[in-house]
């Protein structure tokens, strides 16, 4: 059992919102998740961190792929829908699922969405992480403002800037190291990882 104080720290991290989705034969299934992250960049690879318990994590098993939808900030009762475990509700709602063309399954309006092929798991406490490749993929409403989750502060959305337009802590640190005589050129494989 995870200590509370260390529970309440922990709940402080704040993630985007994705659905997650399998298929497999004529049975789909997803859930909500925020334990789904991109872990490459020049090869698009992310890792999902999926519970066994899940009624998704066999059809993940059995069909080697996943699909994941990324919600938008007003897709909030998609969340909650797919946050409980399906069966709960009897897989009532399928009209917050639709299919591509090669039939992935994926959350109607979300902001974009991605099939991943599974290539390695590992075994992580409570969880499976799946590694995939990101392949086919699909764009929804891509300048809507992604739903966020946190176990302390509950489901946001996305909201204004961080920092003011025009003001880059980058550009001043450049500005400091050419000043003190360093070459200040950013490489070109300089990016936001």
């Amino acid at each position: 059992m995870i200590d509370p104080k260390l529970k309440r720290a922990l709940g402080q991290m704040i993630k985007g919102v994705e659905v997650v989705a399998a298929r497999h034969d004529d049975l789909t299934r997803a859930y909500c998740s925020h334990w789904v992250t991109q872990v490459a960049f020049e090869e698009p690879i992310v890792m999902a961190s999926v519970s066994p318990k899940h009624d998704t994590f066999p059809l993940i098993e059995a069909a080697g792929w996943f699909s994941v939808s990324i919600l938008a900030g007003d897709q909030v009762d998609e969340g909650q829908y797919f946050s409980y475990p399906g069966r709960k509700f009897r897989y009532l709602a399928d009209e917050y699922l639709t299919e591509s063309e090669s039939g992935v399954p994926y959350v109607v309006d979300c902001i974009a969405w991605f099939r991943a092929e599974v290539f390695e798991r590992k075994t992580m406490g409570d969880h499976e992480l799946f590694f995939a490749r990101v392949g086919e993929y699909g764009y929804g409403r891509l300048k809507e403002p992604p739903l966020l989750y946190s176990s302390r502060l509950g489901w946001r959305v996305t909201g204004d800037k961080a920092r003011a337009p025009g003001d880059s802590v980058r550009d001043r640190l450049l500005a400091r190291l050419a000043a003190a005589g360093f070459d200040a050129t950013p490489d070109d494989d300089e990016s936001n990882d």
